[in-house]
């Protein structure tokens, strides 16, 4: 059978394969590698994997790639950015050196806030442009899908500039994008101690508009889904808010993730649980009968210990304990101009190895399958099985762990969306 591209002789072929669902337990563990291994690829779809010499006798291709002496592995799913942004925080950066907590530097005008005024500011194609640099480094380090959230404009009007920056972004680069609209994120200055008035503007105003923008974009053209999120958290939504602004968006057809138990447990992981949220996030500070309420549910617990690096702080999320105990996890950069400036998901496989307690082959597939269902994307992307799409990258060297156990290095040598070699 003549087919499009052939990858043969890996010296080892990772396929993170899952049947079913986002991996738990053990399965987090198992990676699928298989020594000579090879992968047919025809109209972007993976059509078989399997040892080279099994491969070779049934297809033959237009395009020979020989991946002798490398690892090649599924192409990594960032679940969770904010790389639409305009602008930087680095007088922020030295205040965190000097000891000023996030909530202090939020509480003076900075942090989010800082972000909103830059971005509101920014013209579509000043964002466009920023933003699609950040892409092409993501890129080059192996992330072949990405999760893009808006929350940067905190008003109708912005929060659709930035849903159309995305869309026309998912149009013109290689990296996949699936949309989150974040309005909930922060509450604006123009509504400062007047936060269940800020909710209503969101459910009343917003989540009409993104609803109406959502059901002409590409991303509903294509089947792909768009999430609403909100921020629970101390200081700016509460759980009853969150259970608000989910429900109401929920109602207008949108997925639910949540920010939740980021710095204050304030019981946003059972809204989101009760909701149906395909995600929850971050998790620094869940208590254990919400874990074990997590582990019992189909919600993937997405973790992100770039945060906590960046910002210096000892604590980091139970990972370990969460996977032991069955919660599907999967990590992600959160990349954004302050708490999270990390492009990196192999950074962050190597954070989570030496910090966390994650092997591994716990790490890469939570950043392949695990990521892919904690955005909805799990039967398409996130791993090498037939029928899914051709999103795989090959290494420098021959074993996959090098990932986590290397650090400021890229291994990264190809990278192939949909059959095609993108870097």
């Amino acid at each position: 059978m003549l087919v499009d591209l052939i990858v043969h002789g890996a010296a080892r072929l990772v396929t993170c394969a899952s049947s079913g669902g986002p991996k738990r337990g053990a399965a987090m563990r198992e990676v699928g590698s298989l020594a000579g291994g090879a992968l047919a690829v025809k109209d972007g779809r993976i059509v078989a994997v399997g040892e080279t010499s099994e491969v070779l006798a049934q297809y033959e291709a237009a395009e020979m790639v020989d991946a002798s002496g490398r690892a090649v592995c599924p192409g990594f799913v960032d679940a969770h950015t904010h790389l639409v942004y305009a602008g930087e925080r680095l007088d922020e950066f030295e205040m965190r050196i000097q000891g000023k907590s996030y909530q202090e530097i939020m509480l003076a005008g900075g942090g989010i806030l800082n972000t909103v005024r830059q971005t509101r500011g920014a013209s579509p194609d000043q964002l466009i442009n920023q933003s699609a640099a950040r892409l092409a480094t993501m890129l080059e380090l192996g992330t072949t899908t990405a999760e893009v959230k808006t929350g940067y404009g905190l008003d109708t009007a912005s929060e659709l500039k930035m849903l159309l920056v995305i869309e026309k972004l998912a149009r013109q680069q290689s990296v996949e994008l699936i949309p989150t609209f974040l309005g909930a994120h922060s509450v604006p200055p123009e509504y400062r101690g007047r936060t269940g008035e800020y909710a209503r503007l969101v459910i009343e105003e917003m989540l009409p508009a993104v609803a109406d923008w959502y059901a002409r974009s590409d991303f509903a053209a294509q089947a792909k889904p768009c999430f609403i999120d909100v921020f629970c958290e101390e200081g700016v939504f509460d759980a009853d808010l969150t259970r608000q602004i989910l429900q109401a968006g929920k109602g207008c057809g949108l997925a639910l993730k949540a920010h939740v138990d980021e710095f204050v447990a304030m019981g946003g992981t059972t809204v989101g649980i009760d909701l149906g949220a395909i995600s929850l996030d971050h998790l620094d500070h869940t208590p254990p009968t919400e874990m074990a309420h997590l582990a019992a549910s189909p919600t993937v617990a997405v973790i992100i210990p770039a945060v906590n690096f960046n910002l210096g702080s000892p604590e980091f999320a139970g990972a370990r304990a969460m996977v032991d105990s069955g919660v599907a996890v999967a990590l992600a950069t959160d990349l954004n101009p302050g708490s999270a400036p990390c492009p990196s998901l192999p950074l962050v496989m190597a954070i989570a190895c030496r910090y966390q307690g994650l092997l591994p082959a716990e790490t890469l597939n939570a950043i392949t399958i695990n990521a892919a269902h904690a955005i909805a994307m799990g039967d398409k992307i996130g791993s090498l099985e037939v029928g899914k799409q051709a999103d795989f990258i090959i290494l420098e060297v021959a074993d996959y762990r090098h990932l986590a156990y290397q650090f400021g290095v890229n291994l990264v040598q190809q990278v192939f969306k949909r059959g095609r070699r993108v870097v």
